[in-house]
């Protein structure tokens, strides 16, 4: 295959990942449960260490989703910083059970203090808002992660022949 070929093949990669991820996240509805919410596109959030592609995408996704969901631009800014830091991390992880980790990780400490600010702004009462924003945060991030994350990178690794990188790490 020619290098230009290749590049376009994985632009176009990138692209679709981005659609799908914007997409999920702005038709399916998101249940609530206690303050837990379980995002359906966050599954997604494995496919860095399966495609190097996934990192572009997923961030793009992502910006995108909150750009047309979300009239808070810090949400722009921090969302889209918490998916692409979370994805440059799994990329690195050595097997796919620790690459569901960062998006949780992330998504727990960087939406985590986004939702305690909006919620509280500053002072005493931020620490206590931020504990619960990412305990809740990251929950609903380890289950969309674990039960959702792994099964669709396992099944995507072993049709797409990547068996060997789910097995190698």
């Amino acid at each position: 295959m020619s290098n230009t070929r290749f590049r376009t093949r994985r632009l176009a990669l990138a692209g679709l990942i981005a659609a799908i991820y914007a997409a999920a996240t702005l038709l399916l509805p998101i249940p609530q449960y206690m303050g837990v919410q379980f995002r359906v596109a966050e599954a997604m959030t494995l496919l860095p260490f399966l495609f190097p592609e996934a990192i572009p995408g997923l961030a793009v996704g992502c910006f995108l989703a909150n750009l047309l969901g979300s009239p808070i631009m810090l949400d722009w800014i921090f969302g889209t910083l918490a998916t692409l830091l979370a994805a440059l991390w799994s990329r690195r992880m050595p097997n796919l059970y620790l690459a569901a980790l960062p998006p949780v990780v992330c998504n727990a400490v960087i939406v985590g203090a986004e939702i305690a600010w909006f919620t509280v702004q500053e002072g005493g009462a931020f620490w206590p808002a931020y504990g619960l924003s990412a305990l809740t945060v990251g929950l609903g991030e380890l289950a969309a992660c674990y039960l959702l994350g792994v099964p669709l990178a396992n099944l995507l690794g072993k049709n797409l022949g990547l068996q060997s990188r789910l097995e190698a790490r």
